[in-house]
């Protein structure tokens, strides 16, 4: 004789789904101040839902962590301290984001879009077998992101299935979380020897400057081939002083030889949205328009009345730039 058994099973809401899911975002740093990116990224990772862990890694790090821990939707700081983290060298922080990973279960792992983003989350992407999902721009739910193709003019809605979702932010299109308050937890992250055999951190030579950071800068003036030579930027560079300014460059600029390739702004350089966009002899080739269109005003200077910059500027003025940023500095 056999008895019929019958079972019902309940669906879990969207509220019980989201509150098994937790995430891990890796703090951006130089050893002594948090970068404003880390910020942004614990904001998306909050629209993920459920407890956000944010894992600080560096040689000495008590002040990133403390700002970290300070940070609004962070539910734990895990920190890791050693020799072997100079540099934050992808092969070392790779193995240790691993064993985190192997103890904790996150659901995804996420950081910022920038060089150190993109240098150490598509190994941690390859060691866990899963597809990465690079540069997103939009969170519509734990699994479905939105990020940009085709130099920015397509928007695509992507679905990932796999277990864990490994997650780099563009930091523009995601608000900086505020301060919480109170400070979350402190905790040491798993520990071992997680010394890169293959690499070593030799020394790094830093660009000094008293101009603000391009992706940190409220308002920004780039040049373009127009400009016609380096020698040429000086014009910026006076005028970005006056306005406590950062100055950028196109790609053209930088393969000219003009300015060196940390200023370069677009698709293959650094993407920006300050609240002021000055650009100066740039044509808006769609490369550098995908780095810099998300930018609150957009003034575009250029003596080609057809140039594509025109189209995305909120101000232009239509003249020689030789003539009109020297008139713009006496006036400043």
């Amino acid at each position: 004789m056999f008895a019929r058994c019958s079972s019902s099973f309940v669906r879990p809401t969207v509220q019980g789904y989201r509150r098994f899911q937790s995430t891990l975002v890796l703090a951006e740093h130089n050893n002594e101040t948090l970068n404003p990116i880390t910020a942004n990224a614990v904001t998306a990772a909050k629209k993920l839902g459920g407890d956000v862990t944010v894992l600080v890694v560096g040689t000495k790090v008590g002040p990133v962590s403390e700002a970290a821990a300070k940070l609004d939707g962070v539910s734990k700081v895990l920190v890791a301290e050693g020799d072997a983290y100079k540099g934050l060298l992808a092969e070392a922080l790779t193995p240790l984001v691993l064993a985190t990973q192997n103890q904790l279960k996150f659901t995804h792992i996420v950081a910022g879009a920038t060089a150190f983003g993109k240098a150490v989350l598509p190994r941690i992407a390859a060691k866990l077998d899963v597809s990465p999902v690079s540069d997103i721009i939009g969170v519509q739910s734990a699994d479905t992101f939105v990020r940009t193709v085709y130099a920015g003019n397509a928007i695509q809605t992507v679905k990932s299935k796999d277990p864990v979702k490994v997650i780099t932010v563009r930091g523009t299109n995601f608000e900086p979380t505020g301060a919480a308050g109170s400070a979350a937890a402190i905790e040491k992250a798993p520990e071992g020897d997680f010394t890169s055999k293959t690499t070593e951190f030799v020394s790094q030579e830093l660009t000094k400057s008293d101009r603000p950071s391009l992706t940190a800068a409220k308002i920004i003036i780039s040049g373009g081939r127009g400009m016609k030579s380096g020698d040429n930027f000086k014009m910026l560079y006076d005028l970005a002083d006056k306005w406590g300014a950062a100055v950028g460059a196109s790609r053209a600029a930088v393969d000219a030889g003009y300015v060196p390739n940390d200023l370069q702004i677009g698709q293959t350089g650094k993407i920006v949205a300050p609240e002021l966009y000055v650009a100066i002899g740039i044509s808006g080739a769609i490369q550098h328009l995908a780095g810099m269109k998300d930018s609150k005003t957009i003034v575009a200077i250029n003596k080609d009345p057809e140039a594509p910059i025109f189209q995305v500027a909120d101000y232009g003025l239509v003249a020689d730039l030789f003539k009109a940023v020297p008139e713009i500095n006496e006036k400043c």
